[in-house]
């Protein structure tokens, strides 16, 4: 095979044809047929299937079909190299990320060609965005590899790392994915979508051209079936995919129990907020941005324009008069506006749901002008009068089609916008800064662009909200994915010393049996019977009962989820304010240090290590609140014309399901992490050990928190942790068991997509935990980007 540095003597910055010309004589010097790229060489090519020039309907090369040995093969490449090189130094492995982004730079006319041969997008697009994206996140990964001692201590890489991206950016989503990767000391296997694999193909020569170590970086080609050979393989530490809701879903479910780390960027329907105080001019440059661009096979496509009813008319009318000048056409002259549509069922798709918009009675408008007849082209399409539950309002059609809506005041425009199971992307248009802002902070989405549309860069975070998916690429925070903690020794416990621990139970006067006290659940700021009406007993180490706990079940669950929902106003509160509660929670526990110390000994037996576990979760309570008002964001350096704000919001209704160590400690630390954040809660204390959370009742009656913030349903765990997992308005779990029920955690949160955090059976080493780990769980990170100057 010729090495990439021989077809680029011959580049010329030339017109179309000369472009075509390049790319050609680059795939027929593979004589049009690309094996695999494993442990630094490329295979023969095997069995093979055909890679279609979108424009032209026609073939371009033939790309193998990978088989389950080959994964094999891949990811045992990946395997013997990923310890040497996870242990070179962080100098070396950036050495290693600027070569590459120099070699992109030094081939980018061939990449970009290349690019819009595969997958149809405009030359203009290709060349002047997704390359120089590319050269753009190795060379700032090179600095995160130089650095990730210093800035990450205690992380080491995750291991082999699984990635499967989509056809829509083929080259962009590989460099999204492979430079963070390899920056934390990762290897990848790396599979292309089947649609557009060439890039990947091209990249791959690059990194051996570079002198990558061998297995560093594999690319396997294939359909779906190669895809879930990679998500279910046992050598496979991580997942990082890119693509639509219903593949993330399979994942999730596929990857369940595993204990393989996972990131998901999935589809959007994102919202294109239209004020009457947005310049409308701009605006209409910003729709041809947002659905447009790549003929709006964007997962973060500006798909819903929503417009405030007094300039509705005018937006419209100026928006069909800029589109009668759309030019559609081959993606390889650069006067072309929009290129092709990826393939066959795509447009099939595309077509299907325009037809059923206007069946549903929306108002249909295209261009007068005809698309081209050879290849696979739509014309860009504006659905109007939609209404907000229409399948085109709601569905992810991947297409150059926006459908538009009306709204009269700002909240409005705020319900439409989170009238969605999406939430990855959002664009607000105001000459009103004030107003811009103050609806990007309400917007349920992962990325606001003010006045813009379609930022990226690699020193900005990328990802979404709700069924848009989890995880960040990009920016300092999307390093996490690619990072885990180093796990240290536990200390031991301290021995019980200091007297024996109470009586496990009095008995009453003149030999009467004790009142009977069963602790209720607490739910929305109050005490309450489980619904079941029934109890469980709490046993000492010795057998003996020491009090019974509410048995609770699905009902009260779900009025504990109502209760923390209605209670979402919290994450409104300033930092400041919660902090002054948590620190109000940990003063009233400290004057109840005593009673709790007795309780939790009557539970273990051991009133000296009881003792000790009230004081640390005083000191965690005050930890907690210190962190309310220091766990900020950061103004990234995207290098344009633009304050790009990373602000960690509360991920929102949190289940945390308490591990049996360190009962009232490990209670309080995962509430308490939570709620200084601003999510609400629904905490399952302890199985084994509840009295210490039960007991936790009147430290929060007495400390200001608001009814609601933080409900607490005992019983059994692993039931009440599935009703958590399943419930549709729960943001998150966290889930601190057994290994099987780590694993029920993580398939039922398949229902919404929602986070996970769960420990596989191992201890949670509460008594020494960084809480900077516990809040990143606790928030996510939206990127608002506020463009500045004329």
């Amino acid at each position: 095979m010729g090495r990439v540095a021989d077809v680029l003597k011959t580049m010329e910055y030339g017109p179309a044809p000369e472009s075509a010309t390049l790319a050609n004589r680059w795939l027929d010097g593979h004589g049009r047929r690309f094996g695999l790229f494993i442990d630094g060489a490329f295979t023969a090519p095997g069995k093979t299937f055909e890679s279609v020039n979108p424009a032209t309907a026609k073939p371009l090369a033939r790309v193998t079909q990978a088989t389950g040995a080959d994964v094999d093969a891949a990811v045992a490449s990946a395997r013997r190299a990923q310890g040497p090189w996870a242990s070179l130094s962080g100098h070396t492995r950036a050495r290693h990320l600027y070569a590459i982004a120099r070699h992109v730079q030094k081939h980018s006319r061939l990449l970009a060609v290349v690019e819009t041969l595969d997958n149809g997008k405009p030359i203009r697009e290709t060349r002047d965005i997704d390359v120089p994206l590319v050269a753009r996140h190795f060379y700032h990964h090179a600095g995160w590899a130089q650095l990730r001692d210093e800035a990450l201590p205690g992380c080491a890489p995750v291991g082999v790392v699984g990635q499967i991206i989509p056809w829509n950016f083929p080259l962009l989503m590989l460099a999204w994915k492979i430079a963070p990767a390899l920056a934390m000391g990762n290897t990848v296997v790396l599979k292309p979508a089947e649609w557009t694999s060439l890039t990947a193909l091209l990249f791959a020569e690059i990194c051996r051209d570079v002198g990558l170590p061998p297995g560093v970086v594999n690319v396997v080609t294939g359909d779906g079936k190669v895809g879930e050979a990679i998500v279910r393989h046992t050598g496979i530490d991580k997942i990082a995919f890119t693509g639509s809701t219903e593949v993330g879903r399979l994942i999730r479910e596929a990857t369940a129990g595993s204990g393989k780390k996972l990131s998901l960027e999935l589809g959007g329907k994102s919202p294109f907020v239209v004020f009457d105080s947005a310049d409308l001019d701009s605006v209409v440059e910003g729709v041809v941005d947002a659905i447009w661009f790549n003929q709006g096979q964007v997962c973060c496509a500006g798909s819903r324009l929503l417009v405030q009813e007094s300039v509705a008319p005018r937006l419209l009318a100026k928006l069909r008069a800029r589109m009668e000048k759309l030019r559609v056409g081959d993606p390889l002259d650069k006067a072309v506006d929009m290129g092709a549509i990826i393939a066959p069922a795509q447009l099939q798709k595309i077509e299907r749901l325009v037809k059923q918009g206007s069946a549903e009675g929306a108002t249909l408008w295209q261009p007068s002008w005809a698309c081209p007849k050879e290849g696979y082209f739509y014309p860009p399409t504006v659905l109007a009068d939609v209404a907000p539950a229409s399948t085109v309002a709601q569905v992810e059609i991947f297409g150059p089609v926006i459908v538009s809506m009306t709204f009269r005041t700002p909240a409005e425009a705020v319900a439409l916008a989170n009238n969605t199971r999406f939430g990855l992307a959002a664009s607000v248009w105001s000459e009103d800064i004030n107003l811009a802002l103050d609806v990007a902070r309400q917007v349920k989405a992962g990325v606001v662009w003010v006045n813009s549309t379609n930022l990226f860069d690699a020193a900005s975070g990328f990802g979404g909200y709700r069924e848009s998916g989890f995880g960040r690429e990009g920016g300092r925070e999307g390093l996490f994915e690619y990072v885990r903690t180093i796990e240290a020794p536990r200390p031991a416990r301290p021995t019980a010393q200091g007297g024996p621990a109470p009586a496990a139970a009095a008995a009453g006067p003149a030999g009467l049996p004790p009142i009977d006290r069963t602790a209720k659940l607490f739910i929305g700021g109050k005490q309450a019977r489980p619904d079941s009406g029934y109890s469980q007993k709490v046993l000492d180490p010795h057998g003996r009962v020491v009090g019974e706990v509410g048995e609770g079940n699905r009902k009260d669950i779900r009025n504990a989820v109502e209760a923390a929902r209605a209670a979402a106003g919290w994450a409104g509160q300033t930092a400041h304010n919660r902090a002054q509660v948590v620190y109000y929670i940990g003063e009233n526990l400290a004057a109840r240090a005593g009673e709790l110390a007795a309780r939790l000994a009557q539970m273990s037996g051991d009133l000296a290590g009881a003792k000790a576990e009230v004081e640390a979760t005083i000191e965690r309570l005050f930890a907690c609140a210190a962190w309310a008002d220091k766990y900020d964001g950061a103004v990234h350096h995207t290098p344009l014309r633009n304050v790009t704000l990373a602000m960690p919001e509360p991920v929102g209704t949190i289940g945390v399901v308490c591990p049996d160590d360190v009962p009232l400690l490990g209670f309080v630390t995962l509430v308490a992490s939570a709620i200084a954040m601003g999510n609400t809660v629904i905490a399952v204390p302890s199985e084994r050990h509840p009295l210490g959370a039960t007991d936790f009742y009147p430290v929060l009656e007495t400390s200001d928190v608001p009814a609601g913030v933080v409900n607490i349903v005992t019983g059994a765990r692993d039931e009440l942790a599935k009703v958590l997992a399943e419930h549709a308005d729960v943001d998150a779990v966290w889930y601190f068991g057994s290994a099987e029920g780590s694993a029920m955690v993580e398939r039922a949160s398949v229902s919404n997509l929602k986070q996970t955090w769960v420990g596989y059976g191992r201890p949670l080493d509460l008594e020494r935990a960084d809480l900077r780990e516990l809040l990143r769980h606790a928030t996510q990170i939206k990127n608002i980007w506020v463009p500045y100057g004329a």
